[in-house]
């Protein structure tokens, strides 16, 4: 799942990113308003972490530009303002969850979990599957034929990829600026090696190959066709 965060103060935006990463998320972070407000509305993020004290455009701002637009993504307003009225303020402006700085990362967490979870407006699917293989993506849990898989974030995050767009052959620019948030680099065998030992967790065993190579092109997920 792919988290936006908006978020000015270095520190703090440093923190997240590399502790939602470490939880297995795909993490994005922009550290002013007008970009801010520019990526959500152009992402496919599932949720996003807002500050509110933002140069350029501030979070109410792009929180009431999201919604005018009829965005519905959950909203994790993280913030100073500790006052009550801050805290209505945002709640009506349609923030989904309010939480004061400092905070403790694993409340944080546990608060990004239950947005999840909720999903957007319960229209979003926390279950992925293709043939026998399945990804519980609130569990952080892969099973094939019942049978689980243990993967790493990088594995997760890699496989969830592949199955949202099973059957599309995905580039390796494209695998690694979603998995990595790296640009591409040919020199590297990065994904070749995390492409082989996920195969290797996934397909082994199986007479029935989901992960395939097409020479050239990319990777795909897929039910190959019978000879």
């Amino acid at each position: 799942m792919k988290i936006l965060i908006v978020e000015d103060e270095p520190k703090t935006g440093d923190y997240l990113r590399l502790g939602l990463r470490e939880a297995g998320y795909a993490v994005e972070w922009l550290a002013n308003g007008v970009d801010g407000l520019h990526q959500a509305l152009e992402g496919d993020h599932d949720l996003i972490i807002l500050d509110v004290m933002l140069p350029g455009m501030s979070g109410w701002q792009i929180l009431k530009g999201l919604r005018a637009q009829g965005r519905q993504m959950p909203v994790l307003l993280l913030t100073a303002k500790d006052h009550v009225d801050d805290r209505v303020k945002g709640l009506d402006l349609g923030a989904d969850d309010y939480l004061v700085k400092p905070f403790s990362f694993s409340e944080l967490l546990a608060r990004v979990r239950t947005l999840l979870r909720r999903g957007r407006s319960g229209m979003e699917p926390t279950t992925l599957q293709v043939a026998d293989l399945e990804l519980d993506l609130l569990r952080r849990r892969a099973t094939r034929a019942g049978k689980r898989i243990d993967l790493t974030a990088k594995e997760f995050g890699l496989l969830e990829l592949l199955m949202r767009r099973a059957g599309e052959v995905l580039p390796r620019s494209l695998i690694a600026s979603h998995v990595w948030d790296v640009n591409f680099d040919s020199d590297t065998n990065v994904i070749e090696v995390a492409m082989r030992r996920l195969r290797a967790k996934v397909d082994d065993g199986f007479e029935c190959r989901l992960l395939q190579t097409v020479r050239g092109m990319g990777y795909v997920l897929e039910v190959p066709e019978p000879p």
